[in-house]
């Protein structure tokens, strides 16, 4: 059994991210618009409430339009292109989720942004403009189960490379601890 595999449990999907601050957003969207092959999905409004937990990160990503969603997910602190290990749990009900959550496991941190979600060969691009903090560009791309994450990584290196993301732009942490001002080891004390 591998690592990624839990008794009575399917695989955690996985994807390649990056996460840049954003110094030029009108800069950034025209681009993404421009991207041959680019579906612009729009604007969203997310609210992610992020519990406390002692491994990983779990949080309940409320989303306008759509629905909410539970998303438990492991992923080193680093600036480079990473790994990102997930689940994906619809909720029928965030009030009530997000109350039994954190009356069980205690609320670390709420980040609100705005996004504006672009798919690019199986890449999420994500503009996002979050609440306390400025500006990001962010690419998701999914692995399928049986890759070997080259085709990820190239594609997050051809979109870093055509929206100018550079080195100094960065961010190993993600929202929450980056409101919070804690790195990763840090999020569970």
């Amino acid at each position: 059994m591998s690592a990624e595999t839990v008794v009575g449990r399917e695989p955690a999907r996985r994807n390649v991210e990056l996460k840049a601050r954003d110094r030029d957003p009108a800069r950034s969207l025209a681009r993404c618009v421009a991207l041959e092959g680019a579906v612009d999905h729009g604007v969203l409004w997310q609210r992610d409430t992020y519990f406390v937990v002692t491994r990983g990160r779990l949080k309940l990503r409320e989303e306008r339009p759509g629905g909410a969603t539970l998303i438990q997910y492991e992923r080193p602190d680093e600036q480079s292109a990473k790994l990102s290990r997930y689940r994906l749990i619809g909720v029928d009900d965030a009030a009530a989720c997000r109350a039994g959550l954190d009356a069980a496991l205690g609320t670390r941190v709420v980040v609100e942004k705005e996004r504006r979600l672009f798919i690019w060969r199986d890449v999420r691009i994500h503009l996002d403009r979050v609440a306390g903090l400025g500006d990001f560009v962010e690419f998701e791309a999914v692995a399928p189960d049986a890759s070997d994450l080259a085709a990820e990584r190239e594609k997050v290196a051809r979109l870093r490379e055509l929206l100018d993301v550079r080195g100094e732009d960065l961010v190993a942490v993600g929202y929450g601890d980056a409101l919070t001002g804690k790195e990763g080891e840090d999020r569970a004390s």
